[in-house]
């Protein structure tokens, strides 16, 4: 079954590539991380590389063999599965010396760990025979961390067969991932992202492992990603009637965070997270009574205790001092640290060049852009090799990339199949329409731009780790795309993991010396610019539907920095200037608010 977590912190999903295998780095130490299952082509490759590091029988599941894409999950997370395995019980051969593994597993843990205070019981024992049973105890209390998995929910395109036939529903992207992970050893879970899949949602019905077993325990779990409380109850009812319990609300703020960003209508993450603490009890009462109803008509066994539901955040965390908060206010289980770790060679990975240019990026090159083929907001890092690649290929007169995995296609503007935005295709057949539209030039510069601002994320977000593995093979383009959160500003070098774990748990400082405002701040301020630039984009031609919209933010936004001026003396009790400092930056904001609101507010 699912051990229980020995961290108060777990790394998400980061890109395709950029924590393809942080399990096999950091699971040994009891941290928790998370494979994107969006790339088969990729798990497969990492497969072959490490089925040959570790001398382990390989043989090739190839795109031509019947369920390809599921049977290539389910092998590399049993291979992975049975790595980290090998390795804790290598750990637990090793010694309570400086330097091994054994060692830093326990070093690693928070203060308030139970394990670490009988790790630091046991170092006091003066008693030679009386210190062994201890440490045999405290090895056999190692546990690794979970071989999480994402699942992107709308990326799920139907897929063809050899001679061009659509295949049946079950062999398109998203449910061939979930059937991988199904099928797999690994206990562990499922992270849904991205909003609502009610065909996968379904599927999910066909599986026992989601169900729990005679003593309520659950071989795999589900996690769903959410912006808001009202996505967490519609999503967990939704699945809860489906006899499935979502076992982790993994809250993500809807700006501050790396990869693609799904905002809010303003509603901040310090009122989002209020809302989740007042009503938890409720939510899992309300789920759990669902969920045993569905359970009893379809004759399984009803657990009789309500299971455990987890409630986490991720987004711009960047202190052991929020963390702590998070943890301690809002009641919290975990938190999620995910653009820090990609200065963290030992969790996860980064190409050498692109981690360069991640140690120098400052605030002006981390942005909010249009580079999603999907049509999504995405964070990324400005200058990075995709993005140079992207527009060198502009240079030659040949914008677009091959469309090979094709996994964002979504497109029939042009053609009866979906293709992808970034696709040579699909731009060569706008840009063309565009031309015949005898724009004026400032107009048609814009629109232009537009286009050829999509960037192969296909490629761009796994090519790191075939750079970084040195895996042999032609690649459709030579760029690697990074999806960093804003919180990267704030962190300039690489860092070792004991150093990364220990600023989480306030044992080292791995911030530069720029100023860096309160994680709510920085929230905000992206919030504020999104709605300026919503306000800009449709001032011009404002619907009634759209003046309602910026009107809604606009009071969300308010009602926000109102709570969090209430929140002050909970967010710092023993320093009143950093209230007052604080209550400064919301009156700020605040102020170009109502500065930037007369257009809107006053209609």
């Amino acid at each position: 079954m699912i051990q229980p977590a020995v961290h108060t912190f777990h790394i998400p999903v980061m890109g395709l590539g950029f924590s393809i295998d942080s399990p096999l780095k950091v699971a040994q130490f009891g941290i928790s991380s998370v494979i994107s299952l969006g790339d088969d082509t990729l798990i497969e490759q990492m497969r072959a590389h490490y089925c040959q590091l570790y001398q382990k029988p390989y043989e090739a599941i190839t795109s031509e063999q019947e369920d390809y894409r599921a049977r290539r999950i389910t092998a590399y997370l049993d291979l992975v599965d049975e790595l980290v395995k090998q390795q804790i019980e290598e750990v637990r051969q090793e010694e309570f010396v400086p330097g091994t593994r054994l060692t830093k597993y326990f070093e690693l843990l928070p203060e308030s760990s139970l394990l670490k205070q009988d790790y630091l019981f046991m170092l006091q024992e003066t008693d030679m025979v009386q210190q062994y049973l201890l440490q045999q105890e405290l090895k056999h209390a190692i546990v690794p961390g979970n071989i999480d998995v994402n699942i992107m929910t709308k990326l799920d395109k139907a897929n063809f067969g050899p001679t061009g036939e659509m295949l049946p529903q079950e062999y398109s992207d998203a449910l061939a991932a979930l059937r991988g992970f199904a099928n797999s050893k690994v206990h562990s879970s499922v992270v849904l992202s991205a909003g609502m899949n009610m065909r996968l949602f379904s599927y999910m019905e066909n599986f026992p492992c989601f169900y729990p077993d005679a003593a309520g325990r659950f071989q795999k779990r589900i996690i769903v990603k959410v912006s808001d409380y009202r996505s967490a109850i519609v999503q967990g009812k939704m699945l809860a009637k489906r006899g499935l319990f979502v076992s982790e609300f993994r809250i993500e703020s809807g700006l501050n965070c790396g990869g693609h960003a799904f905002a809010t209508d303003g509603y901040l993450l310090g009122p989002i997270m209020e809302e989740f603490r007042q009503h938890q009890n409720a939510l899992r009462q309300e789920l759990y009574s669902l969920f045993c109803s569905s359970l009893a008509s379809r004759g399984l066994h009803v657990p009789y205790h309500l299971p455990e539901l987890r409630l986490t955040v991720q987004g711009g965390i960047g202190t052991a001092e929020e963390h702590e908060f998070l943890l301690q206010h809002y009641g919290m289980d975990s938190t999620g640290w995910g653009t820090p770790f990609l200065l963290v060679p030992e969790a996860t990975t980064v190409d050498e060049e692109t981690l360069q240019r991640l140690t120098s990026a400052g605030k002006e090159d981390l942005y909010l852009s249009p580079v999603s083929p999907l049509g999504i907001p995405f964070n990324t890092l400005r200058g990075s090799t995709g993005e140079e690649n992207k527009y060198d290929r502009v240079e030659r007169g040949v914008p677009g990339s091959p469309c090979v995995k094709k996994h964002l296609v979504s497109n029939t503007e042009f053609t009866d199949e979906p293709i992808c935005t970034a696709s040579r295709q699909y731009q060569h057949l706008k840009l063309q329409q565009l031309r015949a539209l005898n724009l004026s030039p400032e107009a048609y510069r814009e629109a232009e731009a537009a286009v050829l601002a999509k960037e192969c994320l296909c490629e761009g977000l796994a090519n790191t780790a075939v750079f970084c593995n040195n895996i042999q093979r032609r690649v459709a383009t030579k760029g690697v795309s990074i999806c960093p959160g804003p919180n990267l500003a704030y962190f300039s070098q690489t860092f070792t993991l004991q150093q990364m774990v220990d600023h989480i748990y306030g044992r080292f400082n791995a911030l530069n010396n720029s100023y860096r405002p309160h994680m709510f701040i920085n929230e905000l301020h992206m919030y504020i610019d999104y709605w300026k630039n919503k306000k800009h984009e449709h001032l011009n031609t404002l619907s009634e539907k759209q003046l309602k919209y910026l009107q809604a933010f606009w009071q969300n936004l308010q009602e926000g920095i109102g709570y969090y001026k209430q929140l002050l003396p909970s967010l710092f009790p023993n320093h009143p200037e950093r209230q007052v400092h604080m209550l400064d930056e919301l009156q700020a904001a605040q102020d170009e608010l109502f500065a930037e609101a007369l257009e809107v507010v006053t209609l």
